[in-house]
Order: structure tokens, then sequence, then C-alpha cells
């Protein structure tokens, strides 16, 4: 890690600045030291990789993928091509046109969480000059190490440090991208996950994610069927309901042999907009809120039609009549009292 980088990262349990205490530097590289945070809590950087998993007591789904990903990173890369070689599709030409989707520029600064051995990470320094910057998370460090290799040849300086991707230890808009495929399914809050990457997305920036998913009309087929068996990760559900409602230009995809999601989209601020007070034309009349908003307790079916029969003798929408109608009472009411 080197010192000035410390400026960016945030304590991932309340969000405030941390300072940084330094116990053995070698060159421009910290290899001893923490990350310390006004609110108590104090994050070890050990062979210069920042440990900021928060909360320290994982929950069941996180401690189980990082215990599997543990036991597993020296052999991750020698059976990975598995999945590929299963439905016939080209690995380098997948990964590349999944980190095609970033739109980058070599000066943006990208976030890759679960980054795991590298395999998408060299893809993504490769469109990155000197002048940007690629931080790479993953909650396991034994499998991340084996990114550091493949990272050594690329001109972009690159970040390492273990995280969980439900608590990001960045502060707000620090990103011009954010990356993850696989191992989104088995997060603990796919909610939080959301929530943060586009936290930490400047407004404007791309976010792309995905994972395993049979898709429904398949999901009964043979092919789902016996998939499904071999691999009970394909039987999780998309995650849309999670998406924050600050997402804009949402694209979803299925690709690997249709059976992984892509969802792919920029970051924008709060809910879209959309005019819902302009008065509608015809019978009705109204606005988009006040047919929301402004239903009350109803009337008999005789007094409805009083009602219509009236607004049209008026010339005046169903709402307009109405409303002129209820406040004419309501004030003679209110004056009454």
């Amino acid at each position: 890690m080197r010192p000035e980088e410390a400026e960016v990262y945030v304590c991932p349990a309340c969000k405030r600045p941390m300072q940084l205490r330094i116990r053995q530097q070698r060159d421009d590289e910290i290899v001893d030291g923490a990350l310390a945070c006004p609110c108590g809590e104090e994050f070890p950087i050990v062979d210069g990789i920042p440990d900021l998993v928060f909360p320290r007591q994982l929950a069941a789904s996180d401690l189980e993928a990082k215990l599997w990903y543990d036991a597993n990173a020296d052999t991750y890369d020698e059976n990975l091509h598995l999945t590929f070689d299963t439905f016939r599709e080209d690995e380098s030409r997948v990964r590349s046109r999944l980190v095609d989707r970033l739109e980058l520029q070599p000066t943006h600064r990208v976030l890759e969480l679960g980054a795991g051995s590298g395999r998408d990470s060299i893809l993504i320094a490769d469109r990155l000059g000197a002048q940007g910057r690629l931080y790479l998370q993953d909650l396991s460090l034994a499998i991340l190490r084996h990114s550091f290799p493949k990272m050594m040849a690329k001109s972009v300086p690159s970040e390492f440090h273990v995280g969980n991707a439900c608590h990001l230890p960045f502060a707000d808009g620090v990103f011009d991208a954010v990356f993850h495929f696989g191992g989104l399914n088995t997060f603990s809050n796919i909610g939080a996950f959301f929530s943060e990457i586009n936290r930490v997305t400047k407004v404007g920036g791309k976010v792309v994610a995905g994972d395993e998913s049979m898709p429904v009309w398949l999901r009964n087929s043979e092919f789902g069927r016996v998939l499904m068996n071999s691999n009970p990760l394909y039987r999780y559900e998309l995650p849309l309901q999670h998406l924050p409602v600050s997402c804009r230009e949402v694209k979803l995809e299925w690709i690997i042999g249709g059976v992984f999601y892509v969802i792919e989209y920029r970051v924008g601020v709060g809910e879209p907009f959309a005019d819902l007070d302009f008065e509608i034309p015809g019978i009705r009349g109204g606005s988009h809120r006040t047919r929301y908003y402004g239903l009350l307790e109803g009337v008999t079916p005789q007094a409805k039609a009083m009602a219509q029969a009236a607004s049209a003798n008026s010339g005046k929408s169903l709402h307009r009549w109405l409303d002129e109608a209820v406040r004419q009472a309501a004030v003679r009411d209110l004056e009454g009292k």
C-alpha cells in the first residue's frame, strides 16, 4: 500500500476518514501498519495489504464463501475453464466483452470487487493508463494473492485490499466504474452491496455485475434441471429487486450458455424524473399525483353519477369539478365552526 492511498480509504463501519499509522515502510510501500478510525475501529496493514473487512464476525454465507476460496485458492485457476468448456465459450472473449461494458478511459479510477485471482483484473488494467487507478478487493486474501503476479506487468497503479463488498471502505463518488462478476449470489446482503457500489460510484459512472442464474424459461427443461442438479448456484434468482432507485439505463443479459446474468447500468441521483403534476386531458382529468394521493373514502353510485353529470354539464373534468366541490364544502363546514 502506498501512503498517498490512505486518503482514499474510509472506515467501512462509519465511513469517516482514518489515520494512517506506519510501523514499517520500504521505499514507497507501507509494509506494516494500520488504519485507525475515531470510532474505535482499527484495520491492520500486513505485508502491504490493508485488511478492511467489516464486520469482523462475518455472516454465515460470507464466511462460507471466504473459507471456500481460502481452501481452493491454489487450484482455482486450474479448474475455472471447466465452466466455459461446458458451454463451448471462449473465456478470453467473454471476459473481454464484460469489461468492454465499463466503457473505460485511460484515466479512470476503477474498483473491482471479488477480484479473485485477477483474470478480469488484467483485462481492466489493459484499458487503463499510468494516470488511472485500479483497486482490487476480495474477501479472501488467499485467492487475492494469486492476482499479484498477474498485475505486476501492468502499467496502471494497482491497490489491493481485503474487504467485504457489503461494507465498502471508500468515500462517496470515488470511482468512475465498478465491476464484479461471480460471487454475488452468496453475498449476505445483496441490497447493501448495490447500495454501496452506487454510493462509491460517480454520478454517470458505470456498474457491471453478474453471477449464475438459470432463466425462468429454462428451469423446467432437461438442460436446466441437469445443470441445477450439478451446480446449485444456478438455482439463485435474479437480484433485480435489490437495485437502488438511482440506477439508470439498466440492461440485463444472459451470457455463458445463457445461464449467467449480467446487470449493467449507470449511477444517477435519487429517483428518475417524471412530470407527475401536469393536467391529464379528458373527462377524468387530474394529474398522476392527484390520482395517487387524492383518493378519498368513496361515494354512493348515485352520488358518483350526479358528479359525472354535473362535471359534464359544467365543461370541467371530473377531477376539477370534484376538487372545487370538495373545497367549497370543506370551507363551508370549517367556517361554520
